[in-house]
């Protein structure tokens, strides 16, 4: 009992992306976040507003970026 090397498909012939592409987009996103909370933290800190305004941003950018990523991991499976 062998494999059938002609039955095999590979990730770039069935257009899948590796997990470890989706993990990345995930880890991408997940550091943004973690950014933006911490910016935020200093801007409070700072009582600076405009830094604060920057946070929250890269926050809601990284948010986004999660949601997409988990939803492309979730069309993939």
């Amino acid at each position: 009992m062998g494999i059938d090397k002609s039955k095999i498909k590979t990730q770039d012939e069935i257009d899948e992306p590796a997990p470890i592409d989706q993990v990345e987009e995930r880890v991408e996103a997940k550091m943004k976040v973690i950014e933006g909370e911490a910016k935020e933290h200093v801007a409070h800190g700072l009582q600076d507003e405009e830094l604060e305004r920057e946070a929250q941003r890269l926050k809601r950018e990284g948010e986004r970026d999660l949601n997409a990523a988990n939803e492309a991991s979730k069309d993939a499976s």
